[in-house]
């Protein structure tokens, strides 16, 4: 223990150091940052008093300038005072007034007094010739929107302006003669925004309320200096109007390049739409229809071009109308299949080879049997004789659609294999083999030229009585069957089918049911390949036929029978459009655009079917658009997604204060494919490209809840569909109803900005493709049925006359 103590003690003398050498530690930092605080205080406190005596020493300049200015002004009052002639002031004190007269110590003073006269005659003389303009508000908001515009364009106007923005240092002296014009516009219109902001916004936002703000405060900063001409502005004047002049300009840059981007995207797409106009009807010489396009569309095509040169300069505007035409050409080119899809087995047609197609057209009008255009049986995939007249009629690039059959291949295949494996496991199995022999044997025949090598080997080979003979026998081969399938199709389809061939003949199922659907399938694309081949070879001749053929198969159809459906049709679009132009015309009838026509009242009622909401009734659709139905029930449904879609983006842009014009393309193209019971998809497409703020998120899911429910029941309840519903019949009606070529290039011209106006940016290309389509319909159509149409309404109006 004795030894243990000193050890003890050093341990405490040790720790004692060590706390003494950790306080010094912490006092020296303590000085330290105490230090660091007394001079940045220092340095505070020197840059206020420098702040402090600069403002002083400014405050006096200015006090001695106003002060020299009134001693001025006062040797000037008093020079200018004089005594009436009949006063009597004894001449000493005469002397006396004239011996005051103030006179400059030096050369430099009088410098100063003629430079401070000359200013302040300058700046009189500037501020009157801008007075004299008028322009102020009050006078602005008296007179037209036109006025005003072509008062702030005359040469006077922006000279004296100039020469205002000149005298307060808002302009410099010598700038470009250009940007100096720029500069003198940006400025006047301060007072079009706050005269007339009605006519200068589309919409009032954000950006629109903070623009008229800051011409609010610009104006207000200059007219103190207007209504003091006779005085110098002082330097805090002059702060205040620079401060506010820079702050509207860059308001007014921001909004016009936000507004530009959406006029730019509107004439484009007017541009466009009239190019795609031109390319539909150029090629059309007989009917004078290219004639009668040509002047309109070039005068409108060129004033866009102006004005497109004007916003984006001439050389991004020829870029962006070149690249733009290009994707809509390409857009709207028929797609051709992937490859070569000709027949190898079809041979060469000719002009003789082509003739006969047209017998048995005539042949199927006394005919019902299932033969179609190509020569052969109808199969249950392929439309009618009368069906295809009609599609080709309307579009003469029109083929057999093969998507859908492709679309559901499996569920085909597999309704094919069960009907088969039903039919092989009846009593009657062995004469269903030989049924699926004869049905296999006459789809290639008729897949072949008749003569040839391939049609004398499909007949030998496929020989019903040699079929029906090994199946009694028992020796038919299925493997055989199949090997010879597998050599046979390659010389007979087209190359690009080439890859389903093989992998039928590669396939390794064994069940000889599910082989033979699948050969089943294979052989009706490769009829549906030569059928379309057939109408492409044949096109031109059925077409000069279309006409007659339709009227012969209406005839046989309904003969002298009244069509019930097409006069109800008719009656309820004549009272439409009477009630539509007696709305319009207040009792005048004058104009002939107001005049209840025919053409007026079928394009009424062909609107009313195809630009709607609910499913198609039977009894609503006339029997002279039967062939129509399915095209109208797509066409509606297309016109509820654009109703339903738009009205989400519209409700979006307004809560998120932006352009209704902009257009939110990418946004409309992944909402297409949405089902209407997804609330959340709807949302999250918005959200792809727009951060929502929870506020307004919740809004919005309870605005796009009523909407889909609309979408849902396929009705129309919100008022926001009923609106956009309305502006696109009312806007195909325009358009379907016009009568001549300048009304209809007007029209087309315009589509752009009028829907992209009322909310529908979106979707003028596909509103276009609508009016497009409906168009050559109503041309067919009254082509073909004009005179039960003339039936029709002159029944009509001779019910009228007896119920009048």
């Amino acid at each position: 223990m004795a030894k243990a103590a000193p050890r003890t003690s050093t341990a405490s003398e040790e720790r004692a150091i060590a706390a003494q050498q950790a306080r010094e530690r912490f006092l020296a930092q303590v000085a330290s940052n105490c230090a660091e605080e007394v001079k940045r205080a220092k340095r505070v406190a020197e840059d206020t008093r420098e702040k402090k005596a600069a403002e002083h020493l400014k405050l006096k300049e200015d006090m001695l300038e106003r002060l020299a200015e009134a001693e001025r002004r006062r040797l000037i009052l008093q020079q200018s005072q004089r005594r009436p002639r009949t006063a009597t002031l004894p001449s000493v004190e005469e002397k006396k007034i004239i011996s005051q007269v103030w006179k400059p110590r030096n050369d430099t003073e009088a410098a100063q007094v003629i430079q401070r006269a000359w200013r302040s005659a300058k700046r009189r003389r500037i501020g009157a010739e801008f007075l004299e303009l008028g322009l102020t508000l009050e006078n602005i908001q008296k007179s037209s929107f036109e006025d005003i515009g072509s008062l702030l364009s005359q040469d006077k106007v922006l000279e004296s302006t100039s020469k205002l923005l000149k005298l307060y240092g808002l302009q410099e002296e010598a700038g470009d003669s250009v940007g100096e014009k720029a500069a003198v516009r940006t400025f006047l219109s301060a007072f079009l925004v706050l005269g007339h902001p009605t006519q200068v916004f589309s919409k009032e936002g954000e950006q629109e309320k903070d623009l008229i703000e800051k011409a609010k405060n610009l104006l207000l900063s200059l007219d103190p200096l207007l209504t003091s001409l006779s005085l110098s502005p002082s330097t805090s004047q002059l702060e205040s109007l620079s401060e506010a002049y820079a702050s509207f300009q860059t308001a007014f840059t921001a909004w016009k390049d936000r507004d530009s981007s959406v006029l730019l995207d509107t004439m484009l797409a007017q541009f466009v739409e009239l190019d795609a106009i031109w390319q539909s009807v150029k090629n059309d010489k007989d009917g004078h229809v290219a004639n009668d396009y040509r002047e309109g569309i070039q005068q409108n095509q060129t004033l866009l071009l102006v004005r497109l040169k004007r916003l984006a300069g001439a050389d991004r505007a020829m870029k962006m109308i070149k690249e733009a035409i290009r994707k809509s050409r390409k857009a709207n080119a028929r797609k051709n299949p992937a490859g070569d899809a000709r027949p190898r087995a079809a041979g060469h047609p000719t002009a003789d080879a082509t003739a006969p197609s047209l017998t048995p057209i005539e042949a199927s009008v006394s005919d019902t049997s299932a033969t179609t255009i190509t020569g052969r049986k109808a199969a249950p995939l392929l439309p009618n004789n009368r069906t295809i007249m009609h599609e080709l009629a309307i579009n003469k690039e029109y083929r057999i659609d093969i998507k859908p059959r492709t679309e559901m291949r499996e569920n085909v295949i597999r309704e094919v294999s069960e009907t088969m494996r039903q039919g092989f496991e009846s009593d009657f199995g062995d004469m269903f083999v030989v049924a699926m022999a004869e049905t296999i044997r006459e789809k290639l025949l008729s897949l072949v030229v008749p003569g040839k090598s391939l049609h004398t080997l499909i007949s030998e080979s496929l020989d019903t009585s040699m079929i029906a003979n090994q199946v009694k026998m028992g020796a038919f081969s299925y493997q055989q069957f199949f090997s010879f399938m597998s050599s046979l199709l390659p010389k007979i389809c087209a190359p690009v089918r080439d890859a389903e061939v093989k992998a039928l003949a590669e396939d390794p199922i064994e069940d000889p049911i599910e082989r033979l659907a699948r050969l089943n399938y294979v052989i009706d694309l490769l009829s549906i390949d030569h059928a379309n081949f057939s109408l492409q070879m044949n096109a031109p001749l059925l077409l000069k036929e279309a006409t007659g053929y339709e009227q012969k198969c209406f005839a046989k159809t309904f003969g002298d029978a009244p069509l019930i459906r097409t006069t109800q049709w008719w009656r309820r679009a004549k009272k439409k459009t009477e009630e539509d132009m007696a709305r319009r015309s207040n009792g005048s009838t004058s104009s002939p655009a107001l005049r209840v026509t025919a053409d007026k009242i079928y394009m009424q009622g062909l609107v009313d079917l195809a630009v709607a909401v609910p499913e198609q009734m039977e009894a609503d659709l006339p029997e002279t658009l039967d062939l129509d139905r399915a095209r109208i029930n797509r066409i509606r449904t297309d016109i509820l997604r654009m109703v339903v879609i738009s009205a989400i983006l519209l409700t979006a842009k307004n809560l998120m204060r932006r352009d209704v014009r902009s257009q939110w393309k990418e946004q409309a193209q992944r909402m297409w494919d949405l089902p209407f019971e997804d609330v959340q998809a709807f949302i999250g497409a918005i959200e792809s490209r727009y951060a929502l703020p929870p506020t307004t998120k919740t809004q919005l899911s309870g605005t796009i809840e009523r909407i889909l429910l609309d979408g849902r029941n396929r009705q129309v309840t919100h008022p926001v569909v009923k609106v956009l519903l309305q502006k696109i019949k009312t806007h195909v009606y325009t358009r379907l109803s016009a009568s001549s070529s300048e009304e209809r290039v007007k029209a087309a011209s315009t589509a752009s900005q009028v829907l992209s106006s009322g909310g529908l940016p979106e979707f003028v290309v596909h509103i276009g493709a609508v009016v497009d389509e409906l168009q050559k319909v109503a041309e067919v159509d009254r082509e073909a049925h004009g005179k039960w149409y003339d039936g029709v309404i002159e029944s009509v109006s001779r019910d009228e006359a007896g119920g009048a």
